[in-house]
Protein backbone atom coordinates (compact mmCIF):
# COMPACT_ATOMS: atom_id res chain seq x y z
CA UNK A 1 0.00 0.00 0.00
CA UNK A 2 1.51 3.39 -1.12
CA UNK A 3 1.48 6.01 1.89
CA UNK A 4 -0.31 9.31 1.04
CA UNK A 5 1.98 12.77 0.53
CA UNK A 6 1.90 14.84 3.33
CA UNK A 7 0.78 18.92 2.32
CA UNK A 8 4.61 19.81 3.35
CA UNK A 9 6.03 16.95 0.63
CA UNK A 10 3.30 17.90 -1.91
CA UNK A 11 4.37 21.91 -1.44
CA UNK A 12 8.27 21.21 -1.24
CA UNK A 13 8.06 19.26 -5.06
CA UNK A 14 5.52 22.06 -6.35
CA UNK A 15 8.40 24.37 -5.23
CA UNK A 16 10.97 22.51 -6.32
CA UNK A 17 9.62 21.97 -10.46
CA UNK A 18 8.67 25.82 -9.78
CA UNK A 19 12.24 26.35 -9.18
CA UNK A 20 13.23 23.92 -11.82
CA UNK A 21 11.15 26.22 -14.49
CA UNK A 22 12.20 29.36 -13.23
CA UNK A 23 16.03 28.27 -13.27
CA UNK A 24 15.21 26.96 -17.13
CA UNK A 25 13.51 29.92 -17.89
CA UNK A 26 16.48 32.19 -16.45
CA UNK A 27 18.59 30.08 -18.25
CA UNK A 28 16.99 30.13 -21.53
CA UNK A 29 16.69 34.41 -20.90
CA UNK A 30 20.45 34.28 -20.48
CA UNK A 31 21.12 31.84 -23.37
CA UNK A 32 18.70 34.20 -25.54
CA UNK A 33 20.49 37.63 -24.17
CA UNK A 34 23.98 36.39 -24.78
CA UNK A 35 23.27 34.69 -28.31
CA UNK A 36 21.52 38.42 -29.32
CA UNK A 37 24.14 40.56 -27.62
CA UNK A 38 26.66 38.02 -29.67
CA UNK A 39 24.61 38.62 -32.75
CA UNK A 40 24.34 42.10 -32.55
CA UNK A 41 28.67 42.18 -31.62
CA UNK A 42 28.88 40.36 -34.61
CA UNK A 43 26.86 42.86 -36.66
CA UNK A 44 28.62 45.74 -35.32
CA UNK A 45 32.19 43.74 -35.49
CA UNK A 46 31.55 43.36 -39.74
CA UNK A 47 30.22 46.69 -39.92
CA UNK A 48 33.32 48.41 -38.06
CA UNK A 49 36.03 46.10 -40.43
CA UNK A 50 34.30 46.62 -44.03
CA UNK A 51 34.37 50.32 -42.99
CA UNK A 52 37.62 50.61 -41.78
CA UNK A 53 39.12 48.18 -44.61
CA UNK A 54 37.45 50.83 -47.24
CA UNK A 55 38.45 54.32 -45.10
CA UNK A 56 42.16 52.37 -45.06
CA UNK A 57 42.14 51.76 -48.84
CA UNK A 58 40.98 55.45 -49.44
CA UNK A 59 43.99 56.51 -47.51
CA UNK A 60 46.46 54.65 -49.03
CA UNK A 61 44.97 55.83 -52.89
CA UNK A 62 45.23 59.19 -51.26
CA UNK A 63 48.59 59.25 -50.30
CA UNK A 64 49.83 58.10 -53.39
CA UNK A 65 48.38 60.22 -55.27
CA UNK A 66 49.93 62.49 -53.10
CA UNK A 67 46.91 64.22 -51.04
CA UNK A 68 48.50 63.79 -48.17
CA UNK A 69 45.57 65.67 -45.81
CA UNK A 70 43.15 63.39 -47.26
CA UNK A 71 45.30 60.02 -46.46
CA UNK A 72 45.77 61.37 -42.93
CA UNK A 73 42.07 62.15 -42.26
CA UNK A 74 40.99 58.40 -43.86
CA UNK A 75 43.60 56.90 -41.86
CA UNK A 76 42.09 58.09 -38.97
CA UNK A 77 39.00 57.03 -39.78
CA UNK A 78 40.41 53.76 -40.50
CA UNK A 79 41.94 53.86 -36.76
CA UNK A 80 38.78 54.17 -35.39
CA UNK A 81 36.88 51.99 -36.83
CA UNK A 82 39.25 48.80 -36.65
CA UNK A 83 39.17 49.50 -32.51
CA UNK A 84 35.69 49.28 -32.66
CA UNK A 85 35.78 45.83 -34.49
CA UNK A 86 38.56 44.69 -31.96
CA UNK A 87 36.27 45.99 -28.96
CA UNK A 88 33.01 43.93 -30.36
CA UNK A 89 34.91 40.73 -31.08
CA UNK A 90 36.53 41.03 -27.33
CA UNK A 91 33.16 41.14 -25.90
CA UNK A 92 32.10 38.84 -22.98
CA UNK A 93 29.73 36.83 -25.26
CA UNK A 94 32.08 36.75 -27.67
CA UNK A 95 35.08 35.83 -25.64
CA UNK A 96 32.55 32.63 -24.26
CA UNK A 97 31.89 31.79 -27.74
CA UNK A 98 35.84 31.34 -29.05
CA UNK A 99 36.50 29.70 -25.80
CA UNK A 100 34.46 26.91 -27.17
CA UNK A 101 36.60 24.03 -28.88
CA UNK A 102 36.43 23.66 -32.53
CA UNK A 103 32.94 25.21 -32.78
CA UNK A 104 34.60 28.40 -31.26
CA UNK A 105 37.44 28.52 -34.23
CA UNK A 106 35.05 31.51 -36.46
CA UNK A 107 34.89 33.74 -33.15
CA UNK A 108 38.79 32.94 -32.12
CA UNK A 109 40.06 33.72 -35.50
CA UNK A 110 37.59 36.69 -36.06
CA UNK A 111 39.21 38.13 -32.28
CA UNK A 112 42.47 37.62 -34.18
CA UNK A 113 41.69 39.24 -37.17
CA UNK A 114 40.36 42.23 -35.42
CA UNK A 115 43.75 42.60 -33.50
CA UNK A 116 46.02 42.24 -36.67
CA UNK A 117 43.40 44.83 -38.41
CA UNK A 118 43.85 47.56 -35.29
CA UNK A 119 47.92 46.95 -35.18
CA UNK A 120 47.57 47.62 -39.31
CA UNK A 121 46.00 51.08 -38.81
CA UNK A 122 46.99 52.41 -35.55
CA UNK A 123 51.34 51.20 -35.87
CA UNK A 124 51.58 51.14 -39.55
CA UNK A 125 48.85 53.25 -41.89
CA UNK A 126 48.86 56.19 -39.68
CA UNK A 127 52.56 56.61 -38.99
CA UNK A 128 53.40 55.71 -42.43
CA UNK A 129 50.78 58.38 -43.32
CA UNK A 130 52.67 61.14 -41.22
CA UNK A 131 55.80 59.84 -43.26
CA UNK A 132 53.58 60.44 -46.89
CA UNK A 133 56.19 62.59 -48.55
CA UNK A 134 58.77 59.38 -48.22
CA UNK A 135 56.26 57.21 -49.74
CA UNK A 136 54.05 59.66 -51.91
CA UNK A 137 54.97 59.17 -55.68
CA UNK A 138 53.89 62.47 -56.27
CA UNK A 139 56.14 64.03 -53.31
CA UNK A 140 59.13 61.56 -54.01
CA UNK A 141 59.53 62.82 -57.63
CA UNK A 142 60.67 65.88 -58.26
CA UNK A 143 60.47 67.86 -61.11
CA UNK A 144 62.71 66.55 -63.87
CA UNK A 145 62.97 62.90 -62.78
CA UNK A 146 64.58 64.07 -59.48
CA UNK A 147 63.76 61.89 -56.27
CA UNK A 148 63.47 63.54 -52.90
CA UNK A 149 66.57 62.59 -50.95
CA UNK A 150 65.82 64.90 -48.19
CA UNK A 151 62.09 63.59 -47.73
CA UNK A 152 63.53 60.03 -48.07
CA UNK A 153 66.05 60.71 -45.64
CA UNK A 154 64.25 62.52 -43.12
CA UNK A 155 61.40 59.71 -42.98
CA UNK A 156 64.00 56.72 -42.80
CA UNK A 157 63.41 56.10 -38.87
CA UNK A 158 60.09 55.90 -39.13
CA UNK A 159 59.88 54.13 -41.89
CA UNK A 160 61.93 51.31 -40.37
CA UNK A 161 59.57 51.24 -37.35
CA UNK A 162 56.77 50.75 -39.32
CA UNK A 163 58.15 48.07 -41.43
CA UNK A 164 58.78 46.09 -38.44
CA UNK A 165 55.64 46.76 -37.18
CA UNK A 166 54.03 45.40 -40.91
CA UNK A 167 56.47 42.56 -40.54
CA UNK A 168 55.68 41.49 -36.98
CA UNK A 169 51.94 41.77 -37.78
CA UNK A 170 52.06 40.14 -41.27
CA UNK A 171 53.57 37.10 -39.47
CA UNK A 172 50.87 37.22 -36.79
CA UNK A 173 48.08 36.93 -40.10
CA UNK A 174 49.94 33.97 -41.55
CA UNK A 175 49.40 32.20 -38.11
CA UNK A 176 45.45 32.82 -38.58
CA UNK A 177 44.01 29.02 -38.50
CA UNK A 178 41.63 28.21 -41.00
CA UNK A 179 38.17 27.50 -40.07
CA UNK A 180 34.98 25.99 -40.99
CA UNK A 181 33.06 28.66 -41.86
CA UNK A 182 33.38 29.69 -45.11
CA UNK A 183 32.65 33.52 -44.82
CA UNK A 184 34.94 34.09 -41.90
CA UNK A 185 37.97 31.86 -43.73
CA UNK A 186 37.94 34.06 -46.86
CA UNK A 187 38.08 37.40 -44.65
CA UNK A 188 41.00 35.55 -43.62
CA UNK A 189 42.63 34.66 -46.36
CA UNK A 190 41.91 38.08 -48.11
CA UNK A 191 43.33 39.83 -44.55
CA UNK A 192 46.89 37.57 -45.22
CA UNK A 193 47.34 38.92 -48.93
CA UNK A 194 46.68 42.26 -47.77
CA UNK A 195 49.09 42.09 -44.85
CA UNK A 196 51.61 40.43 -46.96
CA UNK A 197 51.35 42.96 -49.79
CA UNK A 198 51.14 45.58 -47.39
CA UNK A 199 54.33 44.78 -45.13
CA UNK A 200 55.99 44.20 -48.79
CA UNK A 201 55.45 48.19 -49.77
CA UNK A 202 56.51 49.13 -46.36
CA UNK A 203 59.37 47.53 -46.49
CA UNK A 204 60.89 48.06 -49.99
CA UNK A 205 59.64 52.19 -48.95
CA UNK A 206 62.19 51.70 -45.88
CA UNK A 207 64.76 50.31 -47.64
CA UNK A 208 65.08 52.45 -50.22
CA UNK A 209 65.10 55.03 -47.61
CA UNK A 210 68.19 53.40 -46.18
CA UNK A 211 70.38 53.35 -48.89
CA UNK A 212 68.85 55.44 -51.92
CA UNK A 213 69.62 59.23 -50.57
CA UNK A 214 73.71 57.95 -50.65
CA UNK A 215 73.14 55.84 -54.02
CA UNK A 216 71.53 58.75 -55.84
CA UNK A 217 74.33 61.44 -54.73
CA UNK A 218 72.64 62.45 -51.48
CA UNK A 219 76.67 62.95 -49.92
CA UNK A 220 78.28 63.21 -53.33
CA UNK A 221 77.95 62.16 -56.96
CA UNK A 222 77.81 59.00 -57.57
CA UNK A 223 78.31 56.73 -61.18
CA UNK A 224 77.00 53.11 -62.39
CA UNK A 225 77.57 50.95 -64.59
CA UNK A 226 74.20 50.00 -66.53
CA UNK A 227 74.24 46.86 -68.74
CA UNK A 228 71.68 46.42 -71.30
CA UNK A 229 70.96 42.71 -71.81
CA UNK A 230 69.94 41.03 -75.21
CA UNK A 231 67.50 38.15 -73.92
CA UNK A 232 67.55 37.02 -77.21
CA UNK A 233 70.89 35.41 -76.49
CA UNK A 234 70.25 33.94 -72.74
CA UNK A 235 72.62 34.85 -70.22
CA UNK A 236 72.66 33.84 -66.27
CA UNK A 237 71.77 37.11 -65.43
CA UNK A 238 69.11 37.56 -68.58
CA UNK A 239 70.66 38.14 -71.53
CA UNK A 240 73.89 38.83 -73.48
CA UNK A 241 75.13 42.11 -72.50
CA UNK A 242 74.45 44.01 -75.96
CA UNK A 243 75.30 47.60 -74.83
CA UNK A 244 76.32 49.98 -71.72
CA UNK A 245 76.43 52.96 -70.27
CA UNK A 246 77.46 55.13 -67.36
CA UNK A 247 74.62 56.19 -64.84
CA UNK A 248 75.56 59.36 -62.87
CA UNK A 249 73.39 60.50 -59.86
CA UNK A 250 73.82 63.67 -57.92
CA UNK A 251 71.54 65.38 -55.48
CA UNK A 252 69.02 62.71 -56.46
CA UNK A 253 69.34 63.76 -60.17
CA UNK A 254 70.01 61.00 -62.80
CA UNK A 255 71.79 61.00 -66.19
CA UNK A 256 72.91 58.49 -68.32
CA UNK A 257 75.85 58.84 -70.84
CA UNK A 258 78.31 57.16 -72.47
CA UNK A 259 75.51 54.68 -74.46
CA UNK A 260 77.17 52.61 -76.56
CA UNK A 261 76.91 49.37 -78.59
CA UNK A 262 80.75 48.63 -79.06
CA UNK A 263 82.91 46.19 -77.91
CA UNK A 264 85.03 46.00 -75.10
CA UNK A 265 88.51 46.39 -76.52
CA UNK A 266 91.18 44.69 -74.77
CA UNK A 267 92.90 42.92 -73.28
CA UNK A 268 91.80 42.47 -69.82
CA UNK A 269 93.55 41.10 -66.79
CA UNK A 270 91.09 38.98 -64.77
CA UNK A 271 89.60 39.24 -61.26
CA UNK A 272 89.40 36.84 -58.66
CA UNK A 273 86.25 35.77 -57.48
CA UNK A 274 86.92 32.98 -55.63
CA UNK A 275 88.03 29.05 -56.30
CA UNK A 276 83.64 27.79 -57.15
CA UNK A 277 83.53 30.52 -59.89
CA UNK A 278 86.69 29.62 -61.75
CA UNK A 279 85.86 25.62 -61.44
CA UNK A 280 82.07 26.43 -62.44
CA UNK A 281 82.66 29.49 -64.99
CA UNK A 282 86.29 29.66 -65.40
CA UNK A 283 86.69 27.78 -68.92
CA UNK A 284 84.42 30.63 -70.53
CA UNK A 285 86.72 33.29 -69.30
CA UNK A 286 83.60 35.68 -67.78
CA UNK A 287 86.20 37.90 -66.52
CA UNK A 288 87.77 38.79 -69.56
CA UNK A 289 85.47 38.49 -71.95
CA UNK A 290 82.34 40.76 -71.52
CA UNK A 291 80.39 38.07 -73.87
CA UNK A 292 80.19 35.53 -71.24
CA UNK A 293 79.94 38.40 -68.05
CA UNK A 294 77.07 37.50 -66.71
CA UNK A 295 77.00 33.05 -67.37
CA UNK A 296 76.33 33.15 -63.64
CA UNK A 297 72.95 34.04 -62.33
CA UNK A 298 74.69 35.58 -59.14
CA UNK A 299 74.36 38.98 -60.55
CA UNK A 300 76.84 40.62 -58.19
CA UNK A 301 79.44 38.55 -60.41
CA UNK A 302 78.86 40.13 -63.59
CA UNK A 303 78.22 43.83 -61.92
CA UNK A 304 82.21 42.98 -60.22
CA UNK A 305 83.51 41.91 -63.49
CA UNK A 306 81.53 44.93 -65.47
CA UNK A 307 83.40 47.39 -62.81
CA UNK A 308 86.69 45.91 -63.68
CA UNK A 309 85.80 45.90 -66.97
CA UNK A 310 85.36 49.61 -67.28
CA UNK A 311 88.03 50.49 -65.12
CA UNK A 312 90.47 49.21 -67.00
CA UNK A 313 88.86 50.28 -70.66
CA UNK A 314 88.26 54.00 -69.10
CA UNK A 315 90.26 54.55 -66.23
CA UNK A 316 87.00 54.89 -64.06
CA UNK A 317 86.06 53.17 -61.10
CA UNK A 318 81.88 53.27 -60.91
CA UNK A 319 80.22 53.01 -57.53
CA UNK A 320 78.29 50.44 -58.69
CA UNK A 321 76.25 48.39 -61.60
CA UNK A 322 72.47 48.12 -62.82
CA UNK A 323 71.67 45.82 -65.58
CA UNK A 324 67.63 45.65 -67.16
CA UNK A 325 66.67 44.56 -70.81
CA UNK A 326 63.68 45.52 -73.72
CA UNK A 327 60.99 43.87 -71.29
CA UNK A 328 61.62 46.61 -68.60
CA UNK A 329 62.22 49.28 -70.98
CA UNK A 330 58.25 48.22 -72.62
CA UNK A 331 57.21 48.64 -68.72
CA UNK A 332 58.59 52.50 -68.88
CA UNK A 333 57.41 53.45 -72.24
CA UNK A 334 53.77 52.02 -70.85
CA UNK A 335 53.80 54.94 -68.32
CA UNK A 336 55.95 57.75 -69.99
CA UNK A 337 54.99 57.17 -73.77
CA UNK A 338 56.62 56.25 -77.29
CA UNK A 339 59.38 57.98 -78.33
CA UNK A 340 60.00 59.09 -81.70
CA UNK A 341 63.35 58.65 -83.73
CA UNK A 342 64.90 60.98 -85.76
CA UNK A 343 63.41 59.40 -89.09
CA UNK A 344 60.14 59.15 -87.11
CA UNK A 345 59.82 55.69 -86.39
CA UNK A 346 57.59 55.27 -83.26
CA UNK A 347 59.17 53.25 -80.26
CA UNK A 348 56.15 51.44 -78.09
CA UNK A 349 55.82 49.68 -75.39
CA UNK A 350 54.01 47.40 -77.48
CA UNK A 351 56.58 47.11 -79.68
CA UNK A 352 60.04 47.76 -78.44
CA UNK A 353 60.99 44.29 -77.33
CA UNK A 354 60.20 42.72 -80.98
CA UNK A 355 62.12 45.84 -82.17
CA UNK A 356 65.45 45.50 -80.56
CA UNK A 357 65.40 41.21 -80.17
CA UNK A 358 63.89 40.35 -83.71
CA UNK A 359 62.62 42.97 -85.78
CA UNK A 360 66.55 44.97 -85.98
CA UNK A 361 68.28 41.25 -86.94
CA UNK A 362 66.39 40.47 -89.98
CA UNK A 363 66.44 44.50 -91.09
CA UNK A 364 69.98 45.01 -91.11
CA UNK A 365 70.72 41.15 -92.03
CA UNK A 366 74.68 41.11 -91.59
CA UNK A 367 74.99 44.37 -90.94
CA UNK A 368 75.69 44.60 -88.11
CA UNK A 369 77.53 48.31 -87.23
CA UNK A 370 73.49 49.49 -88.95
CA UNK A 371 72.43 47.46 -86.24
CA UNK A 372 74.27 48.62 -83.32
CA UNK A 373 73.99 52.30 -84.58
CA UNK A 374 69.82 51.92 -84.36
CA UNK A 375 70.06 49.99 -81.22
CA UNK A 376 71.92 52.67 -79.65
CA UNK A 377 69.49 55.45 -80.92
CA UNK A 378 66.43 53.59 -79.62
CA UNK A 379 68.24 53.39 -75.94
CA UNK A 380 69.63 57.19 -76.01
CA UNK A 381 65.27 58.19 -76.83
CA UNK A 382 63.97 55.88 -74.28
CA UNK A 383 67.07 57.35 -71.38
CA UNK A 384 66.34 60.67 -72.80
CA UNK A 385 62.33 59.94 -72.16
CA UNK A 386 62.92 58.31 -69.16
CA UNK A 387 64.88 61.01 -67.29
CA UNK A 388 62.89 64.03 -68.69
CA UNK A 389 59.57 65.55 -67.10
CA UNK A 390 57.43 62.38 -65.25
CA UNK A 391 53.50 62.92 -65.25
CA UNK A 392 52.70 59.75 -63.64
CA UNK A 393 55.50 59.17 -61.13
CA UNK A 394 52.96 56.43 -59.22
CA UNK A 395 52.35 54.58 -62.46
CA UNK A 396 56.60 54.77 -63.01
CA UNK A 397 57.46 53.51 -60.00
CA UNK A 398 54.76 50.45 -59.98
CA UNK A 399 56.36 49.47 -63.52
CA UNK A 400 59.77 49.78 -62.03
CA UNK A 401 58.85 47.52 -58.72
CA UNK A 402 57.07 45.13 -61.80
CA UNK A 403 60.33 45.09 -63.27
CA UNK A 404 62.59 44.66 -60.41
CA UNK A 405 60.01 41.72 -59.29
CA UNK A 406 60.60 39.76 -62.09
CA UNK A 407 64.63 40.44 -62.16
CA UNK A 408 64.89 42.45 -64.88
CA UNK A 409 66.47 45.52 -63.18
CA UNK A 410 69.11 44.49 -61.02
CA UNK A 411 71.06 46.59 -58.72
CA UNK A 412 74.85 46.35 -56.97
CA UNK A 413 76.51 48.54 -55.12
CA UNK A 414 80.64 48.31 -54.48
CA UNK A 415 79.82 49.86 -50.79
CA UNK A 416 79.18 46.82 -48.47
CA UNK A 417 76.58 48.24 -45.94
CA UNK A 418 74.56 49.25 -49.14
CA UNK A 419 74.87 45.94 -51.10
CA UNK A 420 74.03 43.85 -47.54
CA UNK A 421 71.30 45.53 -47.63
CA UNK A 422 70.44 45.15 -51.31
CA UNK A 423 71.34 41.51 -50.84
CA UNK A 424 67.96 40.99 -49.23
CA UNK A 425 65.91 42.71 -52.11
CA UNK A 426 64.84 41.50 -55.72
CA UNK A 427 66.37 43.91 -56.56
CA UNK A 428 69.65 42.08 -55.81
CA UNK A 429 69.32 39.49 -58.20
CA UNK A 430 71.98 37.12 -55.36
CA UNK A 431 71.68 33.40 -55.01
CA UNK A 432 70.87 33.06 -51.49
CA UNK A 433 73.31 31.20 -49.42
CA UNK A 434 71.22 29.38 -46.94
CA UNK A 435 69.93 25.69 -46.91
CA UNK A 436 66.14 26.37 -47.83
CA UNK A 437 65.09 23.93 -50.52
CA UNK A 438 66.19 25.83 -54.24
CA UNK A 439 66.05 24.70 -57.67
CA UNK A 440 67.55 27.63 -60.55
CA UNK A 441 67.06 27.19 -63.61
CA UNK A 442 69.80 28.95 -65.68
CA UNK A 443 69.94 28.72 -69.30
CA UNK A 444 73.09 29.95 -71.33
CA UNK A 445 73.02 29.97 -74.99
CA UNK A 446 76.13 28.01 -76.46
CA UNK A 447 75.59 28.89 -80.33
CA UNK A 448 76.01 32.63 -80.23
CA UNK A 449 72.63 33.22 -81.52
CA UNK A 450 69.20 35.31 -81.24
CA UNK A 451 67.08 31.94 -80.75
CA UNK A 452 66.18 32.76 -77.08
CA UNK A 453 63.78 35.00 -78.39
CA UNK A 454 61.63 32.03 -79.29
CA UNK A 455 62.50 29.91 -75.91
CA UNK A 456 59.37 28.39 -74.12
CA UNK A 457 60.31 26.82 -70.73
CA UNK A 458 58.42 24.78 -68.18
CA UNK A 459 59.96 23.98 -64.77
CA UNK A 460 58.80 21.62 -62.17
CA UNK A 461 60.35 21.07 -58.88
CA UNK A 462 58.92 18.14 -56.54
CA UNK A 463 60.35 16.52 -53.18
CA UNK A 464 59.30 14.03 -50.73
CA UNK A 465 57.94 14.31 -47.23
CA UNK A 466 59.85 16.28 -44.45
CA UNK A 467 60.05 12.39 -42.38
CA UNK A 468 64.19 11.98 -42.14
CA UNK A 469 67.40 13.68 -43.14
CA UNK A 470 67.05 13.19 -46.50
CA UNK A 471 64.49 12.99 -49.54
CA UNK A 472 64.43 12.48 -52.95
CA UNK A 473 63.47 15.42 -55.54
CA UNK A 474 63.19 16.12 -58.60
CA UNK A 475 63.38 19.05 -61.05
CA UNK A 476 62.08 18.69 -64.50
CA UNK A 477 62.79 21.42 -67.14
CA UNK A 478 61.17 21.52 -70.74
CA UNK A 479 62.35 23.61 -73.24
CA UNK A 480 61.08 24.48 -76.45
CA UNK A 481 61.92 25.91 -79.86
CA UNK A 482 59.11 28.20 -81.25
CA UNK A 483 60.97 29.34 -84.08
CA UNK A 484 58.30 29.95 -86.59
CA UNK A 485 59.08 28.90 -90.35
CA UNK A 486 60.48 32.16 -92.51
CA UNK A 487 64.17 33.02 -93.74
CA UNK A 488 66.43 33.79 -91.29
CA UNK A 489 70.17 35.31 -90.92
CA UNK A 490 72.81 32.94 -89.98
CA UNK A 491 73.47 35.42 -86.84
CA UNK A 492 70.35 34.86 -85.96
CA UNK A 493 69.25 31.39 -86.74
CA UNK A 494 72.60 29.49 -87.16
CA UNK A 495 75.44 28.81 -84.90
CA UNK A 496 78.72 30.36 -84.26
CA UNK A 497 79.93 27.03 -83.64
CA UNK A 498 78.05 23.87 -83.89
CA UNK A 499 80.01 20.95 -82.19
CA UNK A 500 77.02 18.52 -82.53
CA UNK A 501 75.88 19.25 -86.34
CA UNK A 502 72.50 20.57 -85.67
CA UNK A 503 70.40 21.77 -88.04
CA UNK A 504 69.87 25.09 -89.20
CA UNK A 505 67.69 27.11 -86.64
CA UNK A 506 68.61 24.60 -83.54
CA UNK A 507 68.90 26.31 -80.19
CA UNK A 508 72.11 25.01 -78.64
CA UNK A 509 71.72 25.66 -74.73
CA UNK A 510 73.58 24.85 -71.43
CA UNK A 511 70.85 24.27 -69.32
CA UNK A 512 72.45 24.26 -65.37
CA UNK A 513 70.39 23.78 -62.15
CA UNK A 514 71.64 25.53 -58.82
CA UNK A 515 70.33 23.13 -56.80
CA UNK A 516 69.31 22.94 -52.64
CA UNK A 517 73.31 23.12 -50.54
CA UNK A 518 73.95 19.26 -49.70
CA UNK A 519 72.09 17.99 -52.79
CA UNK A 520 73.55 15.22 -54.53
CA UNK A 521 72.48 14.20 -58.46
CA UNK A 522 71.52 10.51 -59.02
CA UNK A 523 70.91 11.01 -62.42
CA UNK A 524 69.79 13.54 -64.94
CA UNK A 525 68.20 12.81 -68.39
CA UNK A 526 67.63 14.29 -71.39
CA UNK A 527 64.67 13.07 -73.20
CA UNK A 528 64.61 10.01 -71.58
CA UNK A 529 68.26 9.05 -72.12
CA UNK A 530 70.65 9.05 -69.57
CA UNK A 531 73.17 11.93 -70.25
CA UNK A 532 76.80 13.48 -68.88
CA UNK A 533 76.36 16.03 -66.37
CA UNK A 534 79.28 18.77 -65.72
CA UNK A 535 79.12 19.42 -62.24
CA UNK A 536 80.41 22.90 -60.30
CA UNK A 537 79.67 24.85 -57.37
CA UNK A 538 77.68 28.48 -56.40
CA UNK A 539 77.58 29.74 -53.18
CA UNK A 540 77.46 26.95 -51.30
CA UNK A 541 74.96 25.26 -53.57
CA UNK A 542 75.83 22.11 -56.12
CA UNK A 543 75.56 23.30 -60.27
CA UNK A 544 74.49 20.41 -62.27
CA UNK A 545 75.09 21.63 -66.01
CA UNK A 546 74.26 19.30 -69.29
CA UNK A 547 74.21 20.63 -73.01
CA UNK A 548 71.54 19.66 -75.42
CA UNK A 549 70.03 21.26 -78.88
CA UNK A 550 66.49 22.07 -79.43
CA UNK A 551 65.48 21.64 -83.19
CA UNK A 552 63.47 24.38 -84.61
CA UNK A 553 59.63 23.42 -83.91
CA UNK A 554 60.59 20.80 -81.18
CA UNK A 555 61.15 20.41 -77.60
CA UNK A 556 63.18 18.48 -75.15
CA UNK A 557 62.78 17.38 -71.50
CA UNK A 558 66.03 17.51 -69.00
CA UNK A 559 64.91 15.74 -65.60
CA UNK A 560 67.47 16.28 -62.68
CA UNK A 561 66.93 12.97 -59.67
CA UNK A 562 68.42 14.03 -56.66
CA UNK A 563 68.69 13.43 -53.14
CA UNK A 564 68.41 16.41 -50.99
CA UNK A 565 68.66 17.19 -47.53
CA UNK A 566 65.45 17.99 -45.43
CA UNK A 567 65.62 21.83 -44.62
CA UNK A 568 63.21 24.33 -43.03
CA UNK A 569 62.48 27.04 -45.52
CA UNK A 570 59.92 27.52 -48.42
CA UNK A 571 60.81 26.22 -51.48
CA UNK A 572 62.33 28.85 -54.19
CA UNK A 573 62.00 28.58 -57.55
CA UNK A 574 63.99 31.85 -59.04
CA UNK A 575 62.99 32.98 -63.06
CA UNK A 576 65.59 33.80 -65.11
CA UNK A 577 64.33 36.98 -66.77
CA UNK A 578 64.15 36.11 -70.43
CA UNK A 579 61.08 37.05 -73.21
CA UNK A 580 58.72 34.86 -72.51
CA UNK A 581 58.10 34.13 -68.79
CA UNK A 582 57.83 29.98 -67.87
CA UNK A 583 55.22 27.84 -66.85
CA UNK A 584 56.28 26.52 -62.78
CA UNK A 585 54.94 23.87 -60.87
CA UNK A 586 56.29 23.59 -57.08
CA UNK A 587 54.96 20.81 -55.12
CA UNK A 588 57.95 20.44 -52.43
CA UNK A 589 56.31 20.29 -48.47
CA UNK A 590 57.68 22.98 -46.22
CA UNK A 591 59.21 21.48 -42.82
CA UNK A 592 60.03 23.00 -40.35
Amino acid sequence: MRRRKTDEQIAAERYKRRTVAIGCTAGAVVVVGLGTWLAYEGLQAKSSLEQAREYATSSKEALLAGDTETALRTAGDADKYAKQAQDSTHSLPWSIAAAIPWLGSPFASSQQMSDVVTGLTSDVLVPAVDAGSAVSPDQLILDGARINLAALRDAAPVLETTAAAAAELDARAQDIDGTYLGLIDDARVQLQDQTAELSDLITNTATAAQIAPAMLGADGPRSYFIGFQTNAEARGTGGLLGGFGIVRATGGAVRVDDISRRDFMGPFQPIDLGPDFQRTYGHSQPTTRAVNSNVSSHFPYAAQIWQSLWLQESGERVDGAVATDPVALSYVLKVVGPVILQDGEKITADNVVELTESTAYSRFGDNQAARKQYLERVASAVVQKMTGSISRPQALLEALGRAAGEGRIAVWSANPDEQTVLVGTPLGHTVPEDPAPYAGVVVNNLGGNKLDYYLRREIEYIAGSCHGENRNSTVTVRLSNALPAGDYTNYVAGMFDNPVGAPFGSNLTDLSLVATQGAKLDKVTVNGTAAISFTGRELGHPVYSVQLPIHRGESAEVVYQLTEPVTPGEARVPIQPLVADPIVRIDVPTCE
